[in-house]
C-alpha cells in the first residue's frame, strides 16, 4: 500500500500551465484522454474507505482508497491493473458492490523534476491540476518552478473540492458526464 503525496492547484489556465511546464523542461507523458471511473462503497459502508474502478481507454485500474482525513496528503492506496473495465464492474456487482457514482473527466499528464502533473477538466467546475511526487519537497519545488500562486493550492480531494469550494454535492450525482 502506498501513500499519495499530492496537492491540487485550483482554477488553472490550461494552456498557460502547459506552456510553463514545457518551458521548464517538462514532458507530456499522456496526451489528453477521457477517464471514466466508478466508485463503490464498502459493505458495511466506511466513509473513509472506498473502491475505485477507473479507465482511460488504455489502462484500467482497481483501487482501494483509504482517507485518514480530508487531506490528499494522507490517502493510502492499494491498486492493481485489470484487463477490462466492464468485466471488472460485473465482478464487483456479483460480489455485491454496485457503484454509487459514475464520473468522467479529461486528463493530460506531464512530468517535471520528479513530479507528475495532471491537468484535469471535470464537469461543472473550472479546470485544475494535481501535482504528485514521492515527497512534499519535490512538490514545493515544482510549485516554485511553475510560479504557482500558493493561494490556489489545496490538499482537498475532488469530492471536497466540489462540495467545499463550489457548493456542489458530487456524491448526490449518480452519473457525472462530460458534455
Amino acid at each position: 500500500m502506498k501513500i499519495e503525496n499530492e496537492i491540487t492547484v485550483l482554477n488553472v489556465d490550461r494552456e498557460d500551465l502547459i506552456h510553463k511546464i514545457i518551458s521548464a523542461g517538462g514532458v507530456e507523458t499522456c496526451p489528453e484522454v477521457k477517464q471514466i471511473r466508478c466508485v463503490y462503497d464498502f459493505v458495511p459502508k466506511d466513509n473513509n474507505k472506498w473502491i475505485r474502478l477507473r479507465t482511460n481507454g488504455h489502462t484500467t485500474t482497481l483501487t482501494i482508497k483509504q482517507l485518514k482525513d480530508k487531506s490528499k496528503m494522507n490517502v493510502k492506496e492499494l491498486e492493481i491493473e485489470v484487463s477490462d473495465f466492464g468485466e471488472t464492474d460485473r465482478i464487483l456487482n456479483e460480489l455485491g458492490y454496485k457503484y454509487r457514482n459514475r464520473q468522467e473527466n479529461l486528463r493530460q499528464i506531464f512530468t517535471l523534476n520528479g513530479a507528475e502533473i495532471s491537468i484535469d477538466t471535470w464537469p461543472m467546475i473550472p479546470t485544475y491540476a494535481e501535482i504528485e511526487a514521492d515527497n512534499i519537497d519535490t512538490i514545493n519545488r515544482v510549485i516554485d518552478t511553475l510560479d504557482i500562486d500558493r493561494n490556489s493550492v489545496t490538499d482537498l480531494d475532488v469530492v471536497s473540492i466540489y462540495n467545499d469550494i463550489y457548493g456542489i454535492d458530487i456524491m448526490s450525482i449518480k452519473d457525472l458526464r462530460l458534455k
